[in-house]
């Protein structure tokens, strides 16, 4: 399979087909150096999404190393366990419940904090759990990593793609969390019935006799022998609560006090700083893991201002109001659906390219909503055309190095997934549309 070409590579691309685009487009003021200085200044425009970015990633980093979110899961697979000594459990299938309850849980974290690449180290403690259950391979990547896609694509409050896209389009952020609650629903619902089919039809041992949990997870060599002793419990169990009364505060603050960027990236540096101190960890410590996050999360800041790069040279152009005026053209008599209908399917197709949410945020929001503006369509119709779009194709898509990652640590081979993805995710991808026509007519606030 040939190579394809890094994020950056492509978005620098799309800079230099801008600028080439100067000298051809009557009306249009000729860029030329500028182009090496368009990344600067994507960068200035973008500073409070960049920031913004870089203090979410350093808050999780610490989140994560706490290993809080391993042992919820750990001791959710062992409360249902338990369960097993009640004859309605036993006959309405422990099995069906431990999928249902995983799933919906790392749709949540997909739905509220954009979960994806941490679902890679969970592929170790799912596909185990999969084979002890009687099912294989496949149930257990679905279990932690299509569960994180849905949730990515119901986006109720993932600041990554939701927040940045709707900051830049205007709109209050988090708003319109009640219909996007709605599509979280019906996307997870529609997630453990596919999934639970193919259980059910692919069984490949019996599962008499299988124990769930500690015992099971280790047998396959995962790490959670690390989560194991009261103390460490103890700790991560704080941590959890921690996370939930954030998680509370967020959806208080954005709803009731209209928290922004400022406010909301202050909740979360808080939180990395108290979840440090729980985990034992110095200051000094915390710092340093501060800053990895940072790292880790660095590329995907950047992209936010190469992305911008592409606006900055069709803004000193003059090529922007060229575009939206040959869109509004084209799109003259079509109705609000029509134009939403090819937003989203543009998002979708691009997706399959350009899998980082927040670089499209930077890239097509201003242009989305120019278009919206122009044609009056709601812009939270907009903001859920594009989440949506967002959300299925890197599920499939090559591209996806959190995709190839998943099916390399669980031993799939790629092809083997495509055949056993594709009519779901079409499927969704339609259900997605469809669920775009209601924000027509529901009158979202804006604010």
């Amino acid at each position: 399979m040939k190579k394809i070409p890094h994020t950056y590579v492509i978005i620098f691309s799309l800079i230099l087909l801008a600028a080439v685009a100067t000298w051809f487009l009557p009306g249009a003021e000729p860029q030329t150096w500028q182009i090496f200085s368009a990344f600067f200044k994507g960068f200035k425009r973008s500073s409070s999404i960049i920031a913004f970015i870089l203090i979410i990633g350093g808050a999780f980093w610490i989140l994560n190393e706490t290993k809080a979110i391993e042992t919820g899961v750990h001791l959710l697979l062992k409360s249902c366990k338990n369960l097993e000594k009640y004859a309605l459990m036993r006959k309405l299938g422990v099995n069906n419940l431990i999928i249902a309850i995983v799933i919906t849980l790392f749709s949540l974290f997909g739905a509220v904090f954009g979960m994806s690449e941490e679902t890679i180290a969970f592929v170790l403690v799912m596909v185990p759990l999969s084979k002890q259950m009687g099912y294989d391979e496949i149930v257990g990547i679905c279990m932690c990593f299509l569960a994180a896609g849905l949730g990515f694509a119901g986006c109720m409050l993932n600041p990554f793609t939701l927040g940045i896209a709707q900051n830049i389009a205007g709109v209050q952020m988090f708003s319109g969390i009640e219909y996007r609650f709605v599509i979280w629903v019906i996307f997870t619902a529609c997630g453990i019935a596919f999934v639970l089919r193919y259980a059910h039809s692919h069984v490949v041992c019996s599962t008499e006799d299988v124990a769930y949990g500690e015992d099971s997870v280790r047998k396959e060599g995962s790490d959670f022998s690390e989560v194991k002793t009261e103390n460490k419990n103890t700790k991560q169990k704080v941590v959890l609560g921690v996370l939930g009364v954030v998680i509370a505060a967020l959806i208080v603050g954005v709803t009731a006090f209209d928290w922004e960027f400022e406010q909301i990236a202050a909740l979360f540096f808080a939180m990395a700083v108290v979840t440090g101190l729980i985990d034992g960890k110095s200051p000094s410590v915390i710092a340093k893991m501060f800053i990895d996050g940072c790292k880790d999360i660095l590329s995907a800041a950047l992209v936010v201002a190469l992305a911008g790069g592409i606006i900055v040279i069709l803004e000193d152009g003059n090529v922007i109001d060229m575009i939206l005026s040959g869109i509004t053209s084209s799109l003259g008599g079509t109705s609000q659906l029509g134009t939403l209908s090819v937003m989203y399917v543009f998002q979708t197709l691009l997706n399959a390219v350009i899998t980082s949410g927040t670089a499209k945020a930077a890239m097509l929001m201003p242009i989305f909503t120019e278009i919206s503006n122009s044609v009056g369509l709601s812009l939270q119709s907009t903001v859920t055309a594009f989440h949506i779009g967002d959300g299925f194709t890197n599920l499939l898509t090559p591209t996806s190095g959190v995709l190839i990652a998943v099916l390399s640590v669980a031993k799939i081979e790629y092809a083997r997934w495509v055949k056993f993805a594709w009519k779901f995710i079409l499927a969704m991808i339609v259900l997605g549309w469809l669920l775009l026509i209601p924000t027509l007519y529901l009158n979202l606030p804006a604010f």
